[in-house]
């Protein structure tokens, strides 16, 4: 006799069809409803624009220190990398040859003065009382014809004793003009006093040039600063004109960098930026843009741009690579979203661009205007609002189909 269903197996399997009846439609609701995407929130937040770029520690400039005569180097009592004040002497050449033309010009200098002091204190006083004589000897002959003119107008005296008178005349005026001329040269503004004076000047500048070399012997620091380069050792025979230390002036430190031309067009003077070395990647300080080159490197197709640092860490040194942010651009309450969420983007460069918004459970294609982008987010300037959720992975998502947006990703 077949078993006859009891109550209790009745009821559990109209459990068991209820509870499959409810899996197929929660099955059915999912299918229906689309895979689950993840959706980004458009939010308002402010918004930096900043170009990149890698530079080098510099000073504003460099001094390169040499040589100016030939010579061999007897001291180098610096060393590479050390601080050294204006004056300090850097290297110590051989001297000896450079000291004695010096004495020898000196020498010709003293001679030279003492030509012109004897001009003034003897010549000269000798030539006066020469005039002086010249013009007693002129008045006297002068007297001396006119009163031979009288006695030969009376018949006293022939013709031959005045002719004796008028030559002693003569010869007196000429002596006294010789005189004349002798003073006048040896004064000053005459001829032997000017050529006198000219070879003390030339004598004196050469003593002063052969001073001047002996004094190369000793090749000081120009300027406070740092040496960051040095060539030269005791014993080197060192030419004029070649660079044997390399000297870092102390003051304002820059930051020289090369930006791509197509970039130039955000660049400003005295916008701010943060840099950091790459070597002390925490240690970020402040630089302000100072020079933007006019000329752009046809090579390489980049614009060399300066920023001065105010306070430089301890820890950054000459020719050290860091990496700076230029700030270009700040909008305060932009409306974000992010870059990786638009589906039809140009590059970089691009304003203009579409987005997949989640509109009724569908992910509905809308087209945005773009305005600044920064650090992988963009500036929606039309087509979006605040709270609008979009697809963030818009490739995997055929327009208009259904989703489910889960897990929206919140801004940084």
């Amino acid at each position: 006799m077949p078993d006859t269903p009891t109550p209790a197996r009745y009821r559990w399997k109209f459990i068991a069809a209820v509870l499959a009846t409810l899996l197929a439609a929660v099955l059915a609701l999912r299918w229906w409803s689309g895979p689950q995407v993840v959706a980004q929130t458009l939010q308002r937040r402010d918004l930096v624009q900043s170009v990149v770029a890698s530079g080098r520690v510099e000073t504003a400039h460099r001094v390169e220190i040499g040589a100016q005569i030939t010579a061999t180097v007897v001291r180098v009592p610096v060393s590479e990398g050390q601080v050294v004040k204006a004056g300090d002497v850097l290297i110590e050449l051989e001297s000896a040859e450079q000291r004695a033309i010096a004495r020898q010009a000196q020498s010709a200098l003293a001679q030279a003065q003492t030509r012109l002091r004897q001009l003034n204190e003897v010549q000269v006083p000798v030539a006066e009382q020469a005039l002086r004589q010249a013009q007693a000897s002129f008045d006297n002959a002068s007297s001396m014809l006119r009163r031979q003119q009288e006695l030969f107008g009376k018949g006293f005296i022939g013709e031959a004793a005045l002719d004796d008178s008028r030559q002693a005349f003569e010869l007196a005026d000429a002596q006294r003009q010789s005189a004349n001329k002798q003073l006048a040269t040896l004064r000053a503004g005459g001829g032997e006093h000017e050529f006198t004076v000219a070879s003390v000047a030339q004598a004196r500048a050469a003593a002063e040039a052969a001073h001047a070399r002996a004094g190369y012997a000793l090749i000081r620091a120009p300027l406070a600063g740092t040496l960051i380069g040095r060539s030269v050792e005791v014993g080197d025979v060192v030419q004029a004109g070649k660079v044997l230390m390399t000297l870092s002036p102390a003051g304002p430190t820059q930051l020289v960098a090369e930006i791509d031309e197509r970039n130039l067009r955000l660049l400003a003077l005295g916008q701010p930026a943060l840099a950091s070395a790459d070597a002390y990647p925490q240690q970020r300080f402040g630089a302000k843009l100072v020079y933007i080159n006019p000329a752009i490197n046809a090579q390489t197709g980049a614009v060399q741009v300066k920023l001065d640092v105010a306070a430089l860490p301890l820890a950054l040194t000459q020719d050290m690579t860091v990496s700076i942010d230029i700030d270009v651009a700040h909008r305060q309450g932009a409306l974000l979203l992010p870059v990786g969420a638009l589906s039809e983007s140009a590059g970089p460069e691009a304003v203009d661009g579409s987005v997949l918004r989640i509109e009724g459970g569908r992910a509905m294609r809308r087209p945005v205007r773009l305005g600044l982008r920064s650090g992988g987010w963009a500036e929606v300037l039309e087509g979006l609002s605040v709270g609008d959720r979009v697809v963030a992975a818009p490739a995997t998502v055929a327009p208009g189909s259904r989703v489910r947006a889960v897990a929206p990703a919140a801004l940084p």
